[in-house]
């Protein structure tokens, strides 16, 4: 049986995910929303059904994993909670193992083209892949949503603290608004008239997502002085105008629209949520780069990805030609830049 799961970007709303799960203990915060589509890369791998362990093999580039956890949920939880290389297929295992009768998988991950560790949702995509491949392999009947359940409990058994957002690549290339009101989700499906052209950038330099997370997590359920307010602020009601106006944009295909409610996104973004983590979210590749001239003429808008910080660049161009421009002067300029495509498709 083969899966295919694909990485995501998040175009607007990014942190609101999480942000929005705090309504349950804080009722005053604003419901979260997030714009995204899955996109061209991602995970591929050849799945079967085994009586007794889950065997993982994994490609990525010249780098080789493999592991044999035993399927009880003892050894599968210890795997999850420490945070190691198989630690979210792990917590992913774990968690249907808890609510279904199953045996175990074995998962061979040929091929991984989707760029690890650059808010593109590489770790979503493998707790999708688990889920999928369980699902599909004893017939168990769960829905996208429900496979993004378990992606989504599989991840938190982990030390990460993602929001629910990631998960929404498997819904696989195609856009998706979704709104966040503490444990609720609400996702809604789109569609554009007119195909739209993207470039994604992995900027070649180091951010550290769990510090971000971390210092943002902090902010909440209550904000005890100003940078905390702002925070929630931002991700809260100024988040959701923009991304509300995108959606709309998305659905007119109005990709100039969309260009600026990405530069005003990112404005908004930085005043409001680098003074809670300046260490990551100052980001000078990022900046530096959003603003890099020889570019400017073929990009109608950008901004970060992601949790931000110098990880991944988006930019939104008008056609194929300027996309494929794009990418010529910063492969010119910027060699260890690797460039993306993403063209979202208008529904024939």
């Amino acid at each position: 049986m083969q899966i295919f799961v694909p990485g995501r970007l998040c175009f607007f709303g990014e942190h609101s995910d999480w942000a929005g799960g705090y309504r349950r203990l804080n009722p005053q915060l604003e419901v979260g929303y997030t714009l995204l589509s899955g996109i061209n890369q991602g995970l591929y791998a050849r799945v079967l059904p085994h009586p007794t362990h889950l065997i993982i093999h994994t490609s990525q580039g010249d780098e080789t994993h493999k592991t044999s956890i035993p399927m009880n949920k003892e050894t599968l939880l210890a795997i999850a909670q420490s945070g190691n290389f198989f630690s979210y297929a792990a917590g992913v295992a774990y968690q249907c193992l808890s609510h279904f009768d199953i045996g175990g998988l074995e998962i061979d991950n040929y091929l991984t083209d989707l760029p690890i560790k650059k808010g593109l949702a590489s770790s979503a995509a493998i707790c999708v892949l688990v889920a999928r491949a369980f699902n599909q392999v004893y017939d168990l009947k769960m829905t996208i949503h429900q496979e993004m359940e378990f992606a989504y409990l599989g991840e938190i058994t982990t030390p990460s603290r993602c929001g629910r957002m990631d998960q929404a690549c498997a819904y696989g290339n195609r856009p998706v608004a979704i709104i966040f009101d503490g444990n609720d989700t609400d996702v809604i499906e789109l569609e554009v008239p007119q195909n739209l052209f993207f470039v994604i950038v992995d900027l070649g330099a180091d951010k550290n997502t769990q510090e971000i997370l971390s210092k943002l997590n902090k902010c909440y359920p209550f904000a005890t002085n100003e940078v905390q307010a702002n925070v929630q602020k931002y991700l809260g009601s100024i988040s959701y105008q923009i991304t509300q106006a995108a959606v709309e944009a998305l659905q007119k295909g109005d990709a100039e629209k969309l260009g600026i409610l990405m530069r005003q996104a990112q404005a908004e973004f930085d005043k409001h949520l680098i003074p809670a983590c300046p260490e990551q979210l100052t980001a000078p590749v990022l900046h530096q780069f959003l603003q890099y001239k020889p570019i400017q003429p073929y990009i109608l808008g950008g901004k970060g990805v992601g949790s931000q910080g110098d990880g991944t660049a988006q930019f939104i161009v008008k056609d194929e030609e300027k996309q494929q421009k794009v990418i010529e002067i910063i492969e010119r300029d910027f060699p260890q830049m690797e460039c993306l495509k993403l063209t979202i498709y208008a529904k024939k």
